[in-house]
This record gives C-alpha cells, structure tokens and sequence, in this order.
C-alpha cells in the first residue's frame, strides 16, 4: 500500500517519471515491509544488523526486477502505470517472500 501511495502521488501530484516513482515508492514499501515481516510474518528475533542487510539485498533484486517489469510493461505493452506496477508486483512479490523465508528470516 505505502508503494503504490507514493508512486501515485510522486506521478499525479509532482509529476515524476513513473520508473523513478516506482522505484521511490519500491523503497518506501521496503522499509514498511521489512517491519511487518519481520514481526508479523516470519515472526523473527534475528537481529537488526542480521536479517536487515540481507532484507534489504532482497529487496534490491526485487527493485531492480520490478524496475524491468513496469519499464517492458509500459514501453512495449503499452499499459497504464498503475496496472504494469500491479502485474510487477504480482511477480516480485513471489520472487521477496521465498527469499525472505529461505535466507532473510530463516530460524
């Protein structure tokens, strides 16, 4: 949610490019996520200094692959910004779970 908050207003409102929005936004979400998930859907107690590092190289990898989705989507789909974003989101999110569950967060 914070994602796509950010993009639409970065988009709508400031006028940012879509592939900064999304990536501005992609971080947002990432600091929301790695909150929630850690507490809520790994329920971890690894340390900050462990699991944030390799949280956020997770997240790095999504961000890049989503940057390349939303940009192909766009570019060669022709799609509107909103809809490429949640078919981008449809494919990294299994892309950050899995990771997150096998190395971020494992017990």
């Amino acid at each position: 949610m914070a994602h796509y908050g950010v993009l639409a207003a970065l988009v709508e409102i400031w006028r940012v490019p879509v592939l900064i929005a999304t990536t501005v936004g992609f971080t947002v979400g990432g600091l929301v996520n790695y909150a929630l998930s850690r507490r809520l859907i790994f329920a971890s107690d690894a340390g900050h200094h462990v699991a944030l590092p390799k949280f956020f190289t997770v997240a790095i990898l999504g961000a890049v692959a989503n940057w390349f989705v939303v940009a192909w989507l766009i570019e060669r789909g022709g799609m509107h910004y909103l809809f490429a974003q949640l078919c981008a989101t449809g494919t990294v999110l299994f892309w950050n779970f899995a990771a997150n569950h096998l190395w971020t967060f494992r017990k």
